[in-house]
């Protein structure tokens, strides 16, 4: 089963939905503002693509934190930060077996095997 995580006005989600779409990819999706997401799955995510990649550091709503959230960023602090606030978390993610990547790029997505 593919599962698609993220939140629904955002447009590298546009995207991923686009291509999953264009290629038969049959997936369900997981709307973090309104599911929310749990503390066992984002610690599984860092452990395979490391709290780094997950944490978007780009976004507005990390860039409107206080610098006292900012600093001394590491993985329990960076999980806290994205359960509060799931806007944090990259996106998209998919998850589809052992699969599981961060962020949206076509050639990514083929070379998966997802297609």
């Amino acid at each position: 089963m593919t599962t698609l995580y993220g939140i629904r006005n955002c447009d590298a989600m546009k995207k991923a939905w686009t291509w999953l779409d264009a290629h038969g990819v049959a997936y369900t999706f997981h709307d973090y503002k309104k599911a929310g997401i749990d503390r066992a799955t984002l610690e599984r995510w860092a452990d395979v693509l490391g709290w780094e990649t997950l944490l978007n550091r780009a976004g507005t709503t990390f860039r409107k934190l206080p610098e006292a959230d900012k600093v001394d960023l590491g993985r329990d602090k960076a999980i806290d930060l994205m359960i509060a606030q799931p806007s944090m978390i990259k996106r998209p993610v998919l998850e589809s077996g052992a699969t599981l990547l961060a962020g949206f790029k076509p050639e990514v997505y083929a070379g998966a095997g997802l297609s």
